[in-house]
């Protein structure tokens, strides 16, 4: 399959897209539709020249904001949509071609994740207008993950549980881990074992061995897991009894504070953005610097973890925003590793950052790889939609 596919990460008011051509070497166009569904909607990208632009789409739905995107494909008209579904519980191990049964699929999970699945089908459903001949495939955060064993995704509650409601860990930001440890391999040479560091907003560590998750951060939703931009990530089971107990505090009040308020936002009460953190904790903000500290200490108690998923430990690879741009977040996530014989090149760490790949480590043959791979989501699903498609018509 030659031609590009317009990749599709539909939210509930944002429709991040990217048209991605099946030769590396050509242009993507990319971009979002922000604000959808409000009076201040609007749609930014770039253009095949990299020239960037913005325009508003007051009271944009997903439909007109998708219309919108279209009109900025300069043309060029895809072969097939690939579409990010957050949740497909145990129903999907790979990517799937989009039909009734799918969709119904789909459904089924929306209530393990109520505010991604239901706006990744408002996306399938408006470019099926838009575009009913065109085939369209879900591509699933968790599909990479069912690769777990049982001793890592099941949780030590009642079998019924797991049986009858399917409440396990499944894990997320796949596409993101599979794409990165492919690239180390590639980079390597070898194909081993991998402790993948996807940080951003949202944050997830994973073990990755010879292609294939072990054990990765997140579990039953996107909550579980280190500390991120505004999530807790884990804390004590029983915190929820408490608030409830003590405080009087509803489980939506709850839910909302630990997906919402809580992260680097709460330990700071500043913002959830690393970059003006690390400004503030420059300047003497303690609590900018207590936020970093345990952001940092989760994310290496976290991989350390998970390296006794791995056979065999290759290295440490860093991706997202955060782990492609921050030295400082990367120097101190080794610094708290210092029983896995890391060196860290200071110069290389610190050059590494806009986008650059690279390795970070001292290059000394027998210690374990530190590489920064910078992700590519959207080149994942695309490639995941044509591997299916070819398979389909073979």
């Amino acid at each position: 399959m030659e031609s590009s596919v317009l990749v599709i990460n539909c939210g509930s008011s944002s429709i991040k897209y990217a048209l991605v051509p099946a030769a590396a070497d050509q242009p993507r166009l990319a971009g979002a539709a922000e604000r959808v569904g409000s009076s201040d909607a609007y749609l930014k990208g770039s253009d095949s020249h990299g020239e960037r632009f913005e325009k508003a789409l007051p009271g944009a739905d997903h439909t007109r904001a998708l219309e919108a995107i279209l009109a900025h494909l300069e043309g060029r008209r895809p072969a097939a949509i690939g579409h990010r579904i957050v949740h497909g519980g145990e129903h999907f191990t790979k990517a799937a071609l989009i039909d009734d049964a799918v969709k119904a699929a789909i459904e089924t999970t929306a209530a393990l994740a109520p505010l991604h699945n239901p706006a990744n089908l408002e996306g399938v459903a408006a470019t099926g207008k838009l575009f009913p001949d065109l085939p369209q495939v879900a591509v699933f955060d968790t599909a990479f993950h069912q690769s777990l064993p049982p001793r890592a995704f099941r949780y030590a509650l009642p079998e019924a549980l797991y049986r009858d409601h399917a409440i396990r860990r499944y894990g997320f930001h796949g596409t993101s881990h599979a794409y990165v440890s492919e690239r180390a391999d590639a980079l390597s040479g070898i194909q081993g074992g991998w402790l993948t560091a996807h940080l951003g907003n949202g944050c997830s560590t994973c073990a990755v061995w010879e292609g294939h998750s072990l054990d990765t951060s997140m579990g039953l939703t996107p909550l579980e897991g280190v500390v991120m931009g505004t999530r807790s990530g884990d804390v004590d089971p029983g915190l929820h009894a408490h608030l409830s107990r003590q405080l009087g505090w509803s489980l939506e009040r709850i839910d909302d504070v630990l997906n919402r308020g809580s992260g680097l936002l709460g330990l700071s009460g500043l913002t959830n953005d690393m970059r003006e953190l690390e400004n503030a904790a420059g300047e003497g903000h303690e609590g900018a610097r207590l936020a970093i500290d345990v952001f940092c200490y989760r994310i290496a108690k976290s991989l350390a973890a998970l390296s006794c998923a791995l056979p065999r430990l290759d290295g440490i690879v860093f991706t997202g925003g955060i782990g492609e741009n921050s030295p400082l977040v990367r120097e101190k996530v080794i610094a708290n590793l210092p029983h896995f014989g890391l060196g860290l090149d200071r110069i290389a760490n610190a050059e590494t950052v806009r986008g650059r790949e690279g390795r970070i480590d001292g290059g000394h043959p027998a210690a374990p790889r530190l590489w920064v791979i910078p992700t590519d989501e959207e080149g994942r699903i695309a490639a995941e939609t044509r591997q299916l498609l070819e398979e389909i018509t073979a």
